[in-house]
């Protein structure tokens, strides 16, 4: 009976030596005494005990922060910079052979990018255009990781923290534009209203009658308010025979 117990727990410690399950989003990779045979997964695998030796390795995308770097634009600004960077492992086996850790080596490698990227560009540029900073970003990277079998889906400039002077600064700058535009705003409607006005001086002179009309509409206008004025209306036509003895009288003076 004792070598059938024996036998028995020799099995159940050579299984639980050899067997291995791994997740769906998992792949293992092993190396049979030293050497680098197969990635392996997902699902149950079995090993040589003693013999293989398995690293697991996440197959999910991995979001990763790049510590705030201190950069000096093109135009010589000092500014803090901090991305994130989305990358996955595309081949298990270049990413465990090809470099030793490489969740460091990406997160070194991003930190003197952004530096280098970020020193290139103006602080305007640096503001205004970041999906083509990102995209510069995300294509070096990329081609820095692809022997080590990962692949870097995006990266996102998430925070530009400005010295509180150059922030001052750009908010006067902002300031004296909305200045500009109002001014702009405001004689583009005198201008509009003058030509409007003249357009209507036109049809009056045309048409004396509407100057008339235009008087009793402002009498109703001054009626409507709670006032004492008191408005006595003459009509217009009482004055014309001033104004044609006025016209006579003018050219004779000449």
């Amino acid at each position: 009976m004792i070598p059938y117990i024996g036998a028995v727990v020799l099995v159940v410690l050579f299984l639980s030596a050899a067997l291995r399950i791994l997740n769906e989003y998992e792949r293992a990779v092993i190396f049979r005494l030293g050497r680098v045979i197969q990635a392996k997964g997902p699902g149950l695998i079995i090993l040589i005990p003693v013999v293989d030796k398995m690293v697991r390795v996440s197959m999910r995308l991995v979001a990763m922060d790049v510590d705030p770097q201190d950069v000096i634009t093109l135009d010589n600004v000092s500014v803090k910079v901090n991305a994130v960077i989305y990358f996955r492992v595309i081949d298990p086996t270049k990413a465990i052979v090809e470099v030793e850790n490489y969740t460091y080596a990406i997160s070194q490698l991003a930190q003197t990018t952004l530096r280098s990227v970020c020193g290139q560009a103006e602080l305007d540029e640096l503001l205004s255009a970041r999906e083509k900073i990102n995209a510069q970003l995300q294509e070096i990277l990329d081609t820095h990781t692809d022997p080590w079998g990962i692949k870097v889906a995006t990266v996102e400039l998430k925070h530009i923290d400005l010295p509180n002077e150059m922030q001052r600064a750009m908010a006067k700058q902002a300031e004296a534009e909305r200045e500009r535009r109002a001014k702009v705003i405001n004689a583009e409607g005198e201008y509009q209203a003058a030509d409007r006005l003249a357009a209507a001086a036109k049809i009056i002179d045309a048409h004396p009658t509407a100057i008339q009309l235009r008087y009793l509409q402002t009498m109703r206008e001054m009626s409507a308010e709670n006032n004492t004025t008191t408005v006595f209306p003459l009509p217009l036509d009482l004055f014309k025979p001033f104004i044609r003895l006025a016209q006579k009288i003018k050219p004779e003076d000449e």
